[in-house]
This record gives C-alpha cells, structure tokens and sequence, in this order.
C-alpha cells in the first residue's frame, strides 16, 4: 500500500501523483487535492481507501460506477469536470505552439446517448442459460452485466433484455464474442453484430432463425451481421437537418443527437453567406443538408454506402443549393488544392487518426475559412498547426463534451485567413 497525493487528473482520467523517489503514479476514480491510500503495481495504482475527500468529490449517478470501464467522472462535480476537459483542448494546442479562444464546453446531456456498443457473453447453463450484456472493466476484457446506464437513451436501455434474447444465438459458436453495435434510429434500434466466427460459415440456419425471431418479439429495426442483413422489419432512418436518410448497415452517425445538432450549428453559421462549401468526410450527411442551406455543397466520403444514402437522401429535401456528392479515399486521394479553387469554407469531420493528407491540400488552396471538427484534439492540434504555418489563424474552439463522463473530448475550431 502506498499513500499518495493527487495532484491534477491526467489526459485518461486517471489521478496523478508522485511516488517516493519522485516517479509518475496513476490512479484512476481519485480526484485533485486528495490524499488516498493505493494498491501499486509499478506506476500504476488501484484505489483502496480515501483518506482526505475532495470537496469537490460527488455520488455517481450509476451502480456500476467504478467497475464498468465506460465512465471515469462520475465521482466529479460538473464545472471542475468540464473546466478539465476544456484544458485538454488547451494543453493538446500548447503542445503544438497553438493559443486560441476556448469557449465554454458544449455539455450533452446525461441519458441522451443513441449509440452504444454492448459486448456479449454466453452465461453457463448451470447458472440458467442465455446471455448477458454489457460493458468491459476498467483495464480488462471480463464483463461488467449492465441494469442501468445513465449515460444512454432509456429506450435503449429499456431495450437490454429484448438484446440480450437477440444475442443469443450468435453466441452458438465458442469462439464468437459478439458485440451488438445499437444505434437509436427515428423507426427503432438498429443492430450492427460484430465478432461472430466466421470461419465455421457463420450462423447456422437455426440460429438465424433465432436470431431473426427475437428480432421481432423485441420489435428492432433491422439486425445485420458485419453489415448482412439477419433481419429487416423497417428501415432506420434520421433526421439531418430537412433530409431524412436511410442509414447503411452499421455507418457512422455523431452519438447525441444533442451534441450533433451543437456542432452543425456552429459549423453553418461560421459558413455564412459563401457560394461554394466543401464537407469533407461528409459520412451520411451530418454537416451537408443544413449546409446546403446556405451555399453549394460538395461532399465527400470515404464510404461508399454513406454516400449512396446522402444521394438518395437529396431528391427529398426542396430548396437546398445543389449537393456534388462523391466516394472519395480523402487519404490516398484527397480533395486538391486546384479542386478548392472556388470554394469559400472548407468543413472537414475526419476519424480519430486526423488529416494530415488532406489539411496539407487546404493549406495549399485559397480556401479563406476552415471548420475542423474533431473526436481527437492531438490529431486536431497537429492538422492545426499545418494550417498555421501557412497562414490560417485558429480564431477559437468549440469543447464539445459528447462522451459524458468520459475522458474524451470533442472540438470545433474555426480558421480564417
């Protein structure tokens, strides 16, 4: 046992302190300003007692809290919580040379999450069978069988028995792991599975059938296995700005429709009164309908099926400008500096790896404003920094604090020229 003091929350949310020969110590459900007593492995830490509580410590909102790795503030008081994941943003710039206003977060709201990832596991039969779902330990692949989670849609959650039915059956297999990937649509849930062996040819006749059958008892949208369907009563369609898409199997959608609506509205009024918008790495068409509202979209995606529903979405929607919408490898072929000759505002949404690519492409453009938005500021700060050096100012940031209690953060930033 070793009795430390926390002295800040590190960037995985873990409290830091300093060992007696003055190395680094991490451990994690501890805040700033206490003084706790540690089960050490190395750097690492558990925690085994509080001895002096922060004031600023609060009752979590969830039995699970501490167990489940999904969470890791639920124990922080909100405004110091939030203040951190500002200074992430902050921190993440300063380590690139970058200084900019940081707007006050943007903070979802709790029981507003529409997409979950719920790993499954076969209980033995000598404990009565069937499955369980749930999320993974802190630090480890055991399964934590969830009752409740604050963090996400109550229909969701009010759905985990009718899901636990549903994911029996690709449990047949030993070596299947299958996690049920649940997106809250506008016509029901929608299940992408993943982790199911394959190799053995996947699911046998019955168990699709099984799977097929409590589909329907439990009312679900469509099923899909690794993006076949295995079921399919209704179409999951949503809501993006006036269009209504279709979503292919398993695509990519912002996880609170709260935090969605956030980003997009900062996105179209910094795009006020151009002609010409790009949207790169459109997805389904997060940013490009309410976009097209202002000025001419052209929008681009590396998955093919995203934007073959953006396209079949468009004809729906009466009085946007003309959507240019295309499936585009943006890292093996980005959008070119030549191609942005026309172009006003350049909105870009790239994954977690960043764009290093295609930021290089607007840097070398005329393009006069920039609308970053990212789930990674480290790669948000290196894109940033390209941008700078060529000379784009990075007016100010928008925190958006999408994974309530998470340790991630979400960022808009704005770049003119």
């Amino acid at each position: 046992m070793q009795d430390l003091t926390i002295t800040a929350v590190g960037a995985q949310g873990d409290g830091l302190a300093r060992l007696p020969d003055g190395k680094p110590a991490f451990v994690p459900l501890t805040l700033p300003g206490e003084r706790v007593r540690a089960r050490m492995d190395g750097a690492r830490g558990e925690l085994a007692e509080i001895l002096t509580a922060s004031a600023e410590r609060i009752d979590p909102a969830c039995r699970h809290f501490g167990v489940c790795g999904g969470c890791a503030f639920q124990h922080w008081a909100a405004e110091p919580y939030r203040a951190w994941k500002a200074d992430q943003v902050r921190v993440q710039l300063s380590m690139e040379g970058l200084e900019t206003e940081i707007l006050a977060p943007f903070a979802a709201p709790p029981a507003s999450r529409r997409r979950v990832a719920l790993h499954a596991r076969k209980i033995p039969k000598a404990n009565g069978g069937g499955a369980q779902l749930g999320f993974k330990e802190r630090r480890s692949w055991n399964l934590v069988p969830i009752a409740e989670c604050p963090v996400t849609d109550p229909r969701i959650v009010a759905a985990l028995p009718a899901l636990a039915r549903l994911a029996e059956p690709f449990l047949e297999h030993p070596k299947s792991a299958p996690t049920l990937h649940v997106t809250l649509t506008g016509t029901g849930l929608d299940i992408d599975v993943t982790g199911v062996e394959r190799k053995s040819g996947g699911l046998s006749a019955d168990a699709r059938m099984r799977a097929a059958m409590a589909a329907s008892e439990g009312d679900f949208a469509r099923v899909t296995m690794a993006g076949e369907t295995v079921y399919g009563a209704r179409q999951p369609l949503v809501k993006l700005g006036q269009a209504i898409v279709a979503l292919p199997p398993g695509s990519f959608l912002q996880a609170v429709p709260a935090a969605e609506r956030a980003m997009v509205a900062f996105a179209v009024a910094e795009a006020q009164g151009a002609a010409r918008i790009a949207d790169l790495y459109c997805g389904v068409g997060t940013f490009t309908f309410s976009l097209a509202e202002v000025g001419a979209v052209h929008a681009a995606e590396m998955n093919a099926p995203s934007i073959a529903a953006l396209k079949a979405a468009m004809g729906g929607v009466p009085g946007l400008k003309p959507i240019h919408a295309e499936a585009r490898d943006l890292v093996k072929r980005p959008v070119l500096s030549t191609e942005l000759a026309k172009t006003d505002v350049v909105v870009i949404d790239p994954p977690r790896a960043g764009a290093a690519e295609q930021t290089v492409e607007i840097a070398k453009s005329k393009v006069a404003k920039v609308v970053s938005v990212s789930c990674n500021p480290a790669t948000f700060a290196k894109d940033a920094r390209t941008l700078v050096e060529t000379g784009f100012r990075l007016k100010k940031v928008l925190p958006v604090d999408q994974f309530v209690w998470s340790p991630h953060i979400e960022v808009v930033g704005v770049f003119t020229r």
